[in-house]
């Protein structure tokens, strides 16, 4: 075995040559995307079936992260393993699809063994390699050049500046037919339902807000001592006022009660109409659960009352947020 030599600097140092040659990399291969770039990205855009991406050894990394990018900026796409597609796994491609090759070499064999029947089939080919001149590459309806000028591994061996020029690659195409397709945060959230984005963008207040008998209220004209053990009650740190017609009529928080004692009121002969508040925040049941928790915060409460056309709801509080997991 060699001997190993790992000072802290020398460490370092083949770090920062590795990111410098990867950077680089990726820089010049911004400068040479252009039309076929564009024409790769009509034919995906025209596809009445699905893109199938596939590669071999670390293209075929490569190429399962850019099939689940796409799939999940809103572009149908799956890997399939181009060694498995020869014993039956290339029944899944149909004449309906694109069919994304990735071979840095240009001539990957089990590539090259199943690319004529996909063309025969009557799916597009895309071929990103880094050899215009490659087999493959004369194959390709379009081809993406992702070609680098030398690989990041000092023995210019390990693919390295290859792969991340071709993740990249990847990662444009996915950006670039998210933005075309228009793309946005709620489609998104939909094909990441089990994420924090999916809960902040998906979960609505009526997802979490309490109801019926967990839903703190009093009637109008209660006696203020009911409205404090009905807080009590219901552990929300205030009550709801509602009027007879359902209509809501205030809030009275615990706050609310402290400054009382702080001024040194009597509360005993009190009802809860002379001391709540008859304008309180709301928001609508249909609201996202990330509003409620933007208002809270700006407003500096922990508590909404939840109201539709002028009548209560629920309620929702900042436990049942972190509850939800959308805090």
């Amino acid at each position: 075995m060699n001997e190993i030599v790992a000072s802290p600097q020398r460490l370092v140092a083949q770090a920062r040559e590795v990111l410098r040659i990867e950077a680089e990399a990726v820089a010049r291969l911004a400068e040479r995307v252009g039309e076929p770039f564009a024409r790769a990205c009509a034919l995906i855009l025209a596809c009445p079936g699905r893109v199938v991406v596939s590669g071999m050894g670390k293209s075929g990394h490569v190429a399962r992260k850019t099939a689940a990018t796409l799939a999940s900026t809103g572009t149908p796409a799956f890997f399939v393993h181009p060694a498995e597609a020869s014993h039956g796994d290339l029944g899944m491609v149909t004449r309906d699809d694109v069919f994304i090759a990735m071979s840095n070499s240009g001539a990957t064999e089990e590539l090259l063994t199943i690319v004529p029947i996909v063309k025969r089939q009557g799916a597009k080919l895309v071929a990103i390699t880094g050899n215009p001149d490659s087999a493959l590459a004369r194959l390709a309806d379009v081809h993406l050049d992702a070609g680098v000028e030398r690989e990041a591994c000092p023995l210019n061996l390990a693919p390295t500046a290859s792969t991340t020029a071709a993740l990249a690659l990847g990662d444009a195409l996915a950006v670039a037919l998210l933005d075309a397709r228009g793309f946005g945060p709620m489609d998104f959230a939909r094909s990441h339902p089990g994420g924090s984005l999916g809960r902040r963008l998906l979960t609505r207040v009526a997802d979490v807000m309490r109801t019926g008998a967990a839903l703190p209220q009093v009637p109008t004209g209660s006696r203020l001592v009911d409205a404090i053990l009905e807080i009590t009650r219901k552990r929300m740190g205030m009550t709801a006022v509602v009027g007879a017609d359902g209509r809501m009529a205030g809030i009275f928080t615990d706050g609310d009660l402290r400054r009382l004692l702080e001024q040194g009121r009597e509360v005993q002969g009190l009802t809860v109409d002379e001391v709540m508040t008859r304008s309180p925040r709301t928001i609508g049941s249909q609201a996202l659960a990330a509003e409620a928790v933007r208002l809270m915060e700006e407003h500096r409460i922990s508590q909404l009352l939840v109201v539709d056309d002028d009548r209560l709801v629920g309620a929702i509080g900042i436990h049942d947020l972190l509850a939800a997991r959308v805090v």
